[in-house]
């Protein structure tokens, strides 16, 4: 398939970008397919469920960003993907796994996509969205107890622990890679206008 763009959204844990990833979708409907980093967090299915809790899952080592990597690559010749369904209530991919056709336009989505050079370097549109730490936490608060089935206590311990820091060391510098930095993600009608106004030229070209 001839001319696909692949259009890389990166940010902290809960500052909006799978929101404008999503309006995106919702805009251009089956032109675009979107691929999140987080389908591809390794398995650890050799680790006891006690074991995979403690993990830290927002260092680059927790995914299998090689596969994602092939993923793309496959995408952009015109191939059909199946990628890796993750559990977040079990800490490991599920047995099933989705199919996914090429599209003109491929959105992939993660907190730590521009921090690998070869990952990053597949992005025709590199988008960093930035938002406030204070609304990250609560945003991510609010998804871990309601959607994954979490206690307050232990998403807390694991933003102190683990994110806040890997935020600070990965996520925050690799906005430097980013040709665009959108504050608030989805939620900025101003921005999200502009980028589906490029998204528009390059699909009806």
């Amino acid at each position: 398939m001839e001319h696909i763009v692949v259009i890389g959204m990166a940010g902290g844990t809960g500052s909006g970008k799978t929101t404008l990833a999503h309006k995106i979708k919702e805009a251009f409907g089956d032109d675009v397919v979107m691929l999140s980093h987080d389908y591809y967090y390794k398995s650890n299915s050799d680790l006891p469920f006690e074991e995979r809790v403690k993990l830290n899952y927002d260092h680059p080592n927790a995914f299998d960003t090689d596969l994602m990597i092939e993923h793309i690559r496959e995408l952009k010749k015109g191939n059909a993907i199946s990628h890796p369904v993750y559990s977040f209530v079990e800490h490991t991919r599920l047995e099933e796994e989705v199919e996914v056709k090429p599209a003109k336009v491929i959105i992939v989505e993660g907190i730590l996509i521009f921090e690998n050079r070869e990952l990053c370097d597949l992005c025709d549109i590199k988008v960093f969205v930035d938002t406030d730490a204070d609304v990250r936490i609560l945003r991510r608060l609010i998804r871990d107890v309601k959607d994954r089935g979490r206690d307050i206590d232990s998403v807390v311990e694991q933003y102190l622990n683990t994110v806040k820091p890997m935020h600070e060391q990965f996520v925050d510098p690799s906005k430097k890679r980013a040709d665009i930095i959108i504050p608030e993600g989805g939620f900025n009608s101003v921005a999200l206008e502009m980028l589906l106004e490029r998204i528009r030229t390059f699909i009806n070209r």
